[in-house]
């Protein structure tokens, strides 16, 4: 099973995609600790979250490891998944609404970042993550035998 999960056939190049999710993704977790009132829990009070004291910094914790995993090419599958819900639910709560009040233009300009993370996360559950990571490295590792 872990092997299917590890195993990429994608190209070198796909350290690109992995570099520019992870780190977006490992940006925002920091700032949403570094900044609580404008990103963390005081942003998910604002858009009528529940439990934003509890939620932002477990949001920012999860943003800061996957997006890490991702950087490195570890487990990246997997850890794209809670990146992804992340980005449903920001999608959700936060630009559908603003569809419906400032209309299209507004909407695509504020959630341009939302549709490049979340199109780059699934590039990463579909294609793995490539030849120069950790996946593959230790995929790749002879295994000891007894």
């Amino acid at each position: 099973m872990w092997s299917r999960l590890m195993r990429s056939d994608a190209p070198a190049a796909v350290i690109l995609i992995r570099l520019l999710v992870g780190a977006v993704f490992l940006s925002e977790g920091v700032q949403k600790f570094l900044f609580p009132d404008q990103l963390g829990a005081g942003r998910f009070l604002k858009i009528g979250l529940p439990m934003p004291e509890l939620l932002g910094p477990f949001v920012g914790a999860f943003e800061i490891a996957c997006g890490s995993l991702v950087v490195l090419g570890l487990l990246t599958r997997l850890a794209v998944l809670p990146l992804l819900a992340i980005m449903a639910i920001a999608l959700t709560t936060t630009k559908w609404p603003m569809l419906a009040e400032q209309g299209f233009w507004v909407t695509a300009h504020e959630t341009r970042t939302d549709w490049s993370m979340s199109l780059g996360g699934l590039f990463l559950l579909i294609v793995g993550a490539g030849p120069w990571s950790l996946d593959t490295r230790l995929l790749n590792q002879p295994r000891a035998r007894p």
